[in-house]
């Protein structure tokens, strides 16, 4: 009943309340953004949602447009502002993905939204991540979020997919919040961004 049903109707409820009680800040991040990094001041992608539905991704920009000589973006170590890094330590960045959850392409609690081009890549069993919602947090991220290697991440994703219930989406949301706080876990190694997925061996 709760995954079928409930999940859905808390989705919405708390993404409304989140998006009225959040909107003095999202309103004063949008307007830092827009000063210090400029327009435009979301970042806006497509990621695979349930049943590998195709939808864009809404999150505040962290990165600059700095470019070299030939024109080209310079990498992403060094186009990520001391700003940038501030808004993805404390998740400030993902906070836009409440409209996503109040359009139904993502859930609070799920196996995070990867990128489209890894679909062909994932074997019978990691496809199953798409048998539900992406979230905005999930199992995997109360568990390492970026420190985990992929094939750990996909595990957890799998217990999620086979174990949700109410309790347990609590109990990740909470452990989120306190996961935030610390700022752990955000970056992969020395890297910004977690290294790219080329399948499993």
């Amino acid at each position: 009943m709760y995954k079928n049903y409930f999940k859905r109707l808390i989705d919405i409820i708390l993404s409304f309340l989140a998006i009225i009680i959040l909107l003095p800040i999202l309103i004063l991040f949008f307007l830092l953004i827009k000063i210090k990094l400029g327009s435009p001041v979301f970042f806006k992608q497509e990621r695979p949602g349930l049943n590998g539905h195709i939808f864009y991704i809404y999150k505040f920009r962290t990165m600059s447009d700095a470019r070299d000589n030939d024109g080209n973006l310079l990498p992403n170590e060094q186009r990520l502002t001391r700003f940038g890094r501030i808004i993805r330590s404390t998740s400030i960045d993902e906070l836009p993905e409440l409209i996503n959850i109040l359009n139904g392409d993502m859930s609070i609690v799920g196996p995070r939204p990867l990128l489209v081009k890894y679909l062909p890549l994932y074997n019978e069993a990691q496809k199953r991540r798409h048998d539900v919602r992406p979230g905005l947090t999930g199992l995997a991220q109360i568990n390492g979020r970026n420190a985990l290697t992929w094939e750990e991440k996909f595990q957890y994703d799998i217990e999620y997919v086979d174990n949700i219930t109410f309790l347990g989406d609590i109990k990740i949301i909470l452990q989120t919040a306190l996961k935030v706080f610390k700022r752990e876990g955000i970056n992969a190694g020395n890297a910004v961004t977690m290294e790219e997925f080329r399948g499993s061996k």
